[in-house]
């Protein structure tokens, strides 16, 4: 059995020390899979297997055996030792969509609030320290394009993040803050917990929340929970765009008027 870096076995003793599993119960290898998988973004399209050991912190052997998996498997391709992910991924994605009732749900709301609206409108879940984007819609315009299904906001800087944070218990949204530490995206991101802690109890007695540049420059947004038929939220929806193209005033008037009555006629649908 291959010996575990030191990152991993520390996460390995966390886990069996929290009983989340045993060690029985967990793969290492498809663990090293996934992480690897991950690892490819914007910023790391393609790779050297030295790049890949060093971006999932593991030793260049381990990676070229779960890199051969993947690419034996049809996920990850390699020309010239140079790795990159292959379309065969996005089966992945595709499985969640086709079986989250959720995700089918409201495309068609997301799409026709996108015509009325002339902006973008997405729904995402919580995912970690993220706002995960299960589905989206965008105006045909070059300024909305490289963001879709699966991209990420920071949780904590994002209108869309701070709705879903207001939905949580008291005691889980108080071990997220714990947890999570804020990042300086923007010139305008809010880092201090103190004052993120009164942003998203204002949203909680609002219902809504708008936020201003701060997870992305010149873009800000206003998001409301999105409530199954027994009021519990299960996702946020919101509209976004470049604040030279929409004014506050009209995303906190006839957007967030949109939103709202778009997430009451939601509520019916959502089981």
């Amino acid at each position: 059995m291959t010996r575990l870096n030191p990152r991993d076995a520390r996460a390995r003793a966390d886990r069996l020390a929290s009983g989340e599993v045993t060690a029985a119960e967990f793969s290492e290898a498809l663990s090293r899979g996934l992480r690897i998988l991950t690892a490819f973004d914007q910023r790391r399209q393609r790779m050297t297997l030295a790049e890949v050991a060093a971006a999932v912190s593991l030793p260049r052997a381990t990676a070229r055996r779960a890199l051969m998996t993947l690419v034996h498997l049809g996920y990850v391709s390699v020309e010239d030792r140079v790795y990159q992910l292959t379309p065969h991924v996005l089966e992945l994605a595709t499985a969640y969509l086709l079986a989250n009732p959720l995700s089918v749900i409201v495309q068609p709301a997301c799409e026709r609030i996108c015509a009325q609206a002339g902006a973008s409108c997405t729904v995402a879940v919580l995912d970690g320290a993220d706002a995960v984007m299960i589905a989206r819609a965008v105006p045909k315009n070059p300024l909305y394009l490289g963001t879709g299904v699966g991209y990420r906001v920071p949780a904590l800087h994002s209108a869309l993040g701070r709705v879903l944070l207001a939905c949580l218990g008291d005691e889980q949204r108080e071990a997220f803050l714990g947890s999570v530490e804020p990042v300086q995206v923007t010139p305008q991101t809010v880092t201090g917990k103190a004052e993120l802690r009164t942003l998203i109890e204002k949203v909680r007695s609002d219902g809504f929340a708008y936020v201003d540049r701060e997870a992305e420059s010149g873009f800000h947004s206003v998001a409301v929970p999105l409530q199954r038929w027994d009021g519990r939220a299960v996702a946020a929806i919101n509209i976004g765009a470049h604040v030279d193209r929409v004014s506050r005033a009209t995303m906190l008037g006839p957007m967030l008027a949109t939103l709202r009555a778009a997430s009451a006629g939601l509520r019916r649908q959502l089981i």
